[in-house]
């Protein structure tokens, strides 16, 4: 079937790119014909009018996999600005670079520059210093605030540290000295771009491991958060009452949202209620609602954070800081699903999934008699303990990189191995929480430096020795086996060598420091 593109201006520009798309596979003869062509520079769109564009019947079908190569090819040319007020430089440099595989437009001042890149985004920019006018500084500062990621190159007669240093702090990627060789440009353009593709590359890596080591937000790659994530992801699905228990700042909300936001109710709201943040006075009121009148200062009825909850996710905070006859209450709304605002002896029904948490032993609360056991069992249908960060310490190299880029994002900056070493030794009685202040602090005192050192770190980590390399072993009065204790050590590391490595036994001989052949004799002689 043919179809005939209705006649207008727009068809012209998109004959216009893939005339000039075609013309790269074919640009030795036309460069070789541009002067007898009589075409010369001039744009298709000058030479076809919206009336002639009109006649041409285009077999859409059969140009369809030529548009796909073409524009194939046409996404890895990088788009070059090339800016200076010396139309011969200009004109010699831009023919070179079209040759070395480059789609290069010209500017020949500062303010043509600025409205080039108005229209459209390069990837790199190369441009000239001292310019009549709007300088090659300012062109280049404009350029990286539209576009953060282009290279920008600066080229210039004037070739001292100085300007070298003052274009690269408005973010030049570097800097070339009048009179130059073209291989000497093309070298550092080379340089550039393969840097900005490393680090592309190197963001991707980062983002990817983070996806394969998080579920809904939370980080981790030790053994223990990886049972945690297949937990979290199994009980996600289901409709049934969760406890989280773990000490402060382990991430118990954290875990309770990602839960919400991989459940069948993520469409609904998440309303998280901190029970020991309320006064016991005003607890039932801010968890059932109430009418007017029903206590002073209750000048209006008002929904409670169940019926904010309906169809979604409560979580419910600090919950065995409840008094025992609120616990009465909520055990009924648990089991019931339904309520009466205070003052009011209307029913209301909801349909809400409860997630508690607590950092208290509510077992031995139970035994105690301050916490109601019947509450204790409702709440307890599915049990989950986080670990504290002393317990996973493989995890603080990954969520330190976390934070660094959560609080200097868009840059590289990273921990010293110091720094680390210290982070790593200390005891975290605060946990991820507490991590992540001192990794706000960190970044905050390091005033634009590239690496956070000891000496950025909170007093009380700095004041912990590092660990070392030989592990803490409780040594029991009557001894212990030593070849079964060193046994089990080498099995666990190459268990888990393994299974960071997929299974892939090169890989994980390579992690070990030891020859495949001896990992694979290792492995039968503990039967795998």
């Amino acid at each position: 079937m043919v179809r005939r593109l209705t006649p207008t201006t727009s068809h012209a520009f998109m004959i216009e790119s893939v005339w000039r798309s075609m013309g790269r596979f074919y640009s030795v003869g036309r460069r070789r014909d541009r002067g007898t062509s009589g075409l010369g520079h001039k744009p298709v769109t000058q030479l076809v009018s919206a009336s002639s564009v009109g006649s041409l019947s285009l077999t859409l079908l059969s140009l369809a996999p030529l548009a796909v190569k073409i524009l194939a090819d046409v996404a890895e040319v990088p788009h070059l600005l090339f800016v200076d007020d010396e139309p011969a430089l200009r004109a010699v440099m831009a023919q070179r670079l079209v040759e070395r595989g480059f789609e290069v437009v010209e500017a020949d001042s500062g303010e043509r520059a600025l409205q080039l890149l108005d229209q459209f985004a390069f990837d790199v920019i190369v441009t000239d210093l001292r310019m009549p006018g709007i300088d090659g500084s300012s062109v280049i500062e404009s350029a990286r605030e539209r576009y953060p990621g282009i290279v920008a190159i600066v080229i210039t007669g004037y070739g001292t540290v100085k300007d070298a240093v003052d274009a690269i702090k408005r973010g030049a990627s570097d800097f070339v000295a009048k009179p130059f060789q073209f291989d000497e440009l093309l070298h550092v353009l080379q340089k550039a771009l393969e840097q900005r593709r490393l680090r592309s590359e190197n963001a991707y890596l980062r983002s990817q491991l983070e996806e394969r080591y998080q579920f809904g937000g939370i980080l981790g790659r030790s053994r223990p958060m990886q049972t945690l994530f297949q937990l979290l992801e199994t009980v996600a699905a289901a409709n049934s009452t969760i406890l989280v228990t773990g000490e402060t700042g382990t991430g118990k909300e954290v875990v309770a949202r990602a839960i919400h936001h991989n459940s069948p109710r993520r469409a609904n709201r998440f309303v998280a209620l901190n029970c020991s943040a309320i006064p016991e006075t005003l607890l039932e009121a801010e968890l059932f609602g109430h009418v007017r009148g029903a206590f002073t200062g209750a000048v209006g009825a008002r929904q409670g954070r169940f019926e904010q909850a309906h169809r979604g996710t409560m979580f419910l905070d600090e919950v065995g800081t409840m008094s025992t006859a609120l616990q009465m209450k909520l055990l009924r709304a648990l089991q019931e699903r339904e309520f009466e605002r205070v003052g009011d002896n209307q029913t209301i029904k909801v349909d809400v999934r409860v997630i508690a948490a607590t950092n208290s032993d509510l077992a031995k609360m139970v035994a105690d008699g301050t916490f109601r056991e019947d509450l204790y069992y409702r709440l307890n249908v599915i049990p989950i303990t986080l670990p504290p960060l002393r317990d996973r310490r493989d995890d603080i190299p990954i969520l330190a990189r976390h934070f660094l880029e959560k609080f200097s994002p868009g840059t590289s900056i990273q921990a010293s191995q110091g720094a680390m070493r210290l982070l790593m030794s200390y005891g975290w009685p605060g946990n991820v929480r507490q991590l992540e202040n001192a990794i706000e602090r960190a970044v905050a005192l390091s005033a634009g430096r590239q690496e956070i050192d000891v000496a950025d770190l909170p007093p009380e980590i700095q004041s912990v020795p590092p660990l070392t390399t030989t592990p803490f072993v409780e040594f029991p009065d009557d001894g212990l086996d030593l070849p079964s204790y060193l046994s089990r050590i080498e099995q666990d590391l190459i268990s888990r060598a393994l299974e960071r490595t997929g299974g892939n036994r090169n890989r994980a001989a390579e992690l070990l420091r030891i020859k495949r052949t001896t990992l694979v004799e290792k492995l039968k002689r503990i039967g795998q």
